[in-house]
């Protein structure tokens, strides 16, 4: 849910007219959701399994390293490094959020195990954050060019249920914005946890490429097969 308590306003694109499946997609700092919308499409052409895609809008806040600037964010940001003082409270509420968004879906009908969590950048970041402490396994998690939120918190927190649930991150190679150390220390720590979890890289900066999606479509009609 918002701040005030209603439940997040979302783009939604349905690919078949009947689907038991769901994708929820969570955008980057600054963007909205209709960032990734274009690329359901995409997805269809390359081989994605029929599902209903939400495209959740983050919260309007002041971000710090942007001087505080408000755009919509999932949480704050302190300093570049992404570590430092890390807003614990607003990704744990963006987290709260997000699982409102599961519930609703599977109020709808959707299975947990039909429910692809997802998202960029800052919005990978909160779908490890509440895909990793679900007490229910989703089909998967994707992560591209993203992280893990408060590391050290992850191993006690973790469910038995989401422990199950395979995960899909990609990073760029060159990536300026989320250093691509920072996405390998997350994939060795989740790893370490025993977290069933694909990971490629890409000879890109901070963006989406053409290969990813390809591997992505990949990854979403493997967890997703069609019924």
């Amino acid at each position: 849910m918002d701040d005030d308590g209603t439940l997040l306003e979302a783009i939604e694109v349905q690919t078949r007219a009947a689907t038991d499946a769901s994708v929820i997609w969570l955008h980057g700092l600054g963007a909205d959701g209709y960032d990734f919308v274009p690329i359901v499409r995409e997805l269809q052409t390359l081989g994605a399994p029929a599902a209903r895609f939400v495209f959740p809008h983050a919260p309007q806040r002041a971000i710090t390293i942007n001087n505080g600037y408000v755009m919509r964010a999932w949480y704050d940001i302190a300093a570049a490094d992404l570590t430092r003082r890390e807003d614990e409270e607003g990704i744990r509420r963006s987290q709260q959020q997000v699982v409102q968004l599961i519930e609703r879906e599977t109020a709808r009908g959707t299975a947990p195990d039909r429910i692809v969590l997802g998202g960029f950048s800052q919005g990978g970041a909160i779908t490890l954050q509440a895909g990793l402490r679900l007490d229910r396994a989703l089909a998967g998690l994707v992560v591209l060019s993203a992280y893990l939120p408060l590391a050290a918190s992850v191993a006690a927190e973790r469910t038995t249920a989401s422990a199950r649930t395979p995960v899909f991150m990609a990073h760029g190679t060159d990536d300026p914005v989320v250093a691509i150390e920072r996405g390998l220390a997350s994939r060795d720590r989740l790893l370490e946890l025993g977290q069933p979890l694909q990971w490629q890289a890409y000879p890109m900066q901070h963006s989406v490429c053409a290969d990813e999606l390809r591997d992505l479509a990949g990854f979403l009609a493997r967890v997703l097969p069609d019924r």
